[in-house]
């Protein structure tokens, strides 16, 4: 049984730069500015030899409850109460504070154990600050370095001590030996198609402007308030992971940054967080792009749509807060209208109107997350390729260059995810974009595939005589 540990403290002692260094990646944002974390952000620490589920949490400050402040406690307190062990942060440099006081009863209160961690050890005068923090009364510090990574032997023999030797180190279940080989070789078969496996988790992240509602979308699918939510736009800056069962099946949901125009994205911290949005896309299988359903279809919206589908990813469209329309027959036929027109590149693409204020529509989104997902997979076999190819040359031969007529020879599924194909053909170079488009949209018509990007790749068989010269 593995055990699950919080990092806490107040703004800026390096809680995030301490998690980074336990989950071996660079997940959370890390900078000078005080107050970078908001939600709380979970990952797989390991600590030589020693693996439990670490919590990086928002700075804890007095604040009123309803401001921005008080909510980023409220999560942190959450946080804490979930937790078995609290890793209690302060600064050797600056020394302890007011807040840090406030914070080491709190801890006491809450009866868990708590690790006292004095970060920025290797900073000259940090001897002041260590032995300041016996004063909490929490029992000796450990000083550590989280940024050079000093201290970390110490911090695996107090996290030990704090939890238990048998907590630390549960028994190795015993797993019976097997002989059976798993592998599975398939042959050659132009006709074959592999199912869709639902039963696959699913990563789907969800983007779009600031203030669109996507982290009070992801809180009504969990049904709990696990992300920060507010009026205030742009709360949200790094891209936190939940995970969650729908009919069976688990869904791994990054909530993400809002994305502002380029030219509006001036500070370090902004951009930081774009770049994990951006991460997160990549990461993900299929994209929500959600739009505020009050003004949509601003130029930011378009943009953040087709840097989706370059990226090769499956996308949906989420029309939120659908409860604040008033006409919604006419609305929706008017959005149905521009996805069509502005969205070319997109034809077909699933978009759902919900409310994740109340819930609404949001059964037909995750449907259609499925559907679009299944599309996304799909592998056509090379027999019905080669069959629809020789059918669309019949119908619209290609075009014809210097007097002789291209001839498109055979056609394959090189991949998935998104589907691509290969074309082999002559003079490829000479073969004009526009038909090349002809048949996407064509693929996307006969074979079912809406809204997914798909790749067409040309291959030209080369001549063995070329530049041999011709015998007289």
């Amino acid at each position: 049984m593995s055990f699950t540990v919080a990092i806490v403290g107040r703004p800026n002692v390096g809680k995030s730069t301490l998690f980074n260094r336990l989950v071996g990646k660079k997940l959370a944002l890390v900078d000078d500015t005080p107050g970078v974390t908001r939600d709380r952000r979970p990952g797989d620490a390991r600590l030589m030899g020693l693996n439990f589920t670490i919590i990086d949490t928002a700075g804890l400050e007095e604040a009123d409850e309803e401001s921005l402040q008080g909510r980023m406690r409220a999560q942190t307190e959450a946080a804490i109460d979930e937790a078995d062990l609290s890793l209690f942060v302060v600064d050797a440099k600056t020394g302890l504070t007011p807040v840090d006081k406030d914070l080491a009863e709190m801890l006491r209160r809450r009866g868990k154990p708590v690790v006292l961690v004095a970060n920025k050890s290797e900073a000259r005068g940090s001897d002041g600050g260590f032995y300041d923090a016996f004063t909490l009364g929490l029992g000796e510090p450990t000083p550590i370095s989280a940024e050079h990574g000093q201290g970390m032997l110490d911090l695996r023999d107090a996290i030990v001590e704090a939890i238990g030797k048998d907590r630390a180190y549960p028994p190795k279940e015993d797993v019976a030996e097997t002989n059976v080989d798993v592998r599975h070789e398939l042959e050659e078969d132009e006709d074959y198609e592999p199912e869709y496996d639902d039963t696959k988790p699913l990563r789907v992240a969800i983007v779009g402007r600031p203030n669109a509602g996507k982290s009070t979308l992801i809180n009504r699918f969990l049904g709990e308030d696990r992300l920060l939510t507010g009026p205030e736009a742009g709360i949200t800056r790094d891209s936190i992971s939940v995970e969650w069962d729908w009919r069976g099946r688990t869904i791994k949901m990054f909530d993400t940054a809002g994305m502002r125009r380029k030219a509006k994205v001036i500070e370090k911290l902004e951009k930081l967080s774009v770049a994990d949005t951006l991460r997160a896309i990549r990461f993900a299988e299929l994209v929500v792009i959600v739009f505020d359903a009050t003004i949509p279809f601003e130029k930011q919206d378009l943009h953040i749509v087709d840097l989706v589908l370059r990226e090769g990813r499956a996308a949906v469209l989420a029309f939120n807060k659908w409860d604040m329309i008033e006409d919604q027959q006419a609305v929706l036929a008017d959005l149905r209208e521009k996805t069509d027109r502005l969205l070319p590149q997109a034809r077909g693409i699933r978009a759902v109107p919900i409310s994740g204020q109340t819930g609404r529509g949001l059964d037909k989104l995750m449907q259609s997350i499925i559907d679009t997902d299944k599309v996304w997979n799909k592998r056509i076999s090379t027999a019905k390729l080669n069959r629809w190819l020789e059918q669309q040359q019949v119908q619209h031969p290609p075009p014809a260059v210097s007097g002789r007529r291209l001839k498109l020879k055979y056609m394959t599924q090189v991949k998935a995810r998104p589907p691509a194909f290969m074309i082999s053909c002559t003079r490829s170079d000479a073969l004009p974009e526009s038909y090349t488009r002809y048949l996407i949209n064509s693929l996307r018509v006969d074979f079912d595939m809406p809204s997914v990007p798909i790749r067409i790749h040309y291959r030209e068989k080369e001549n063995p005589f070329e530049g041999k010269k011709r015998r007289t």
